[in-house]
């Protein structure tokens, strides 16, 4: 009996740590910059891979800025030279993606951003980037962080300190739009509508004719002069 029991003890140590193990594993965080199998097979793509700029360019221009460089795994604004956009161009989609700014940090993601315009806000909708405690744009709604700038507000108390990451989140299908920011959705518009039309022509966007009309076009960081860090970039193309 003594025997007995003590060899069930041992099956059921070893079960235990068995069972702690596989916790363990099912536990341990996803690396950075990098796809499950199951994103994958959702049809996920990363336009970071967390070492280089392959895949980006800057507006306007035919190479990269000297303001944009992959720094510890983040894509990073390091210095003057203006806004960074990718090669490929996207009509439907959906983008997912972390940032992190300094004390009174600013920049932004456009997206349907088309060439050929004095700067890419002429013609892109910006999720607004922002430490909104800090930066004057963050005493307004209309300019804070997750807003689609200048147009859409978003609401108060979700983005998170400056120097801690926030995950943001742009789902573009046809016309409609949302803003996502740390698992909330903040914004959701419809390009073309009349209330679109409306909020556009009651804005600094109306001297643009170019602006929000394209059905397609590039996703774009903004070097607005500030330290701004990026990671975890993945993008699938929805139907």
């Amino acid at each position: 009996m003594i025997r007995l029991h003590r060899s069930a003890l041992a099956l059921a140590g070893a079960a235990t740590l068995t069972l702690a193990a596989c916790g363990a594993a099912q536990e341990e965080p996803q690396a950075m910059n990098t796809l499950t199998d199951a994103e994958r097979a959702q049809g996920w793509v990363l336009l970071f891979d967390g070492q280089t700029l392959d895949g980006w360019r800057g507006y306007n221009m035919q190479g990269l800025p000297e303001s944009w460089a992959a720094v510890d795994g983040t894509l990073a604004r390091v210095g003057r030279g203006g806004d960074l956009i990718t090669e490929a161009q996207y009509e439907s989609f959906e983008l997912a993606f972390e940032w992190r700014v300094e004390t009174a940090g600013n920049s932004g993601v456009f997206y349907r951003g088309v060439e050929g315009q004095e700067v890419i806000y002429h013609s892109a909708p910006e999720y607004q980037v922002l430490d909104d405690a800090n930066h004057r744009d963050g005493q307004s709604p209309l300019t804070s962080a997750g807003s689609n700038y200048g147009l859409n507000p978003a609401p108060r108390g979700i983005v998170k300190a400056a120097g801690e990451w926030n995950s943001g989140r742009i789902v573009v299908r046809g016309q409609k739009v949302e803003h996502w920011l740390n698992g909330t959705r903040v914004v959701e518009y419809e390009l073309g509508s009349e209330a679109w039309a409306e909020t556009v022509a009651n804005s600094k966007f109306v001297e643009w004719p170019a602006y929000g009309v394209a059905e397609r076009g590039h996703i774009g960081l903004q070097d607005h002069g500030d330290p701004v860090w990026y990671r975890n970039m993945k993008l699938r193309v929805l139907s």
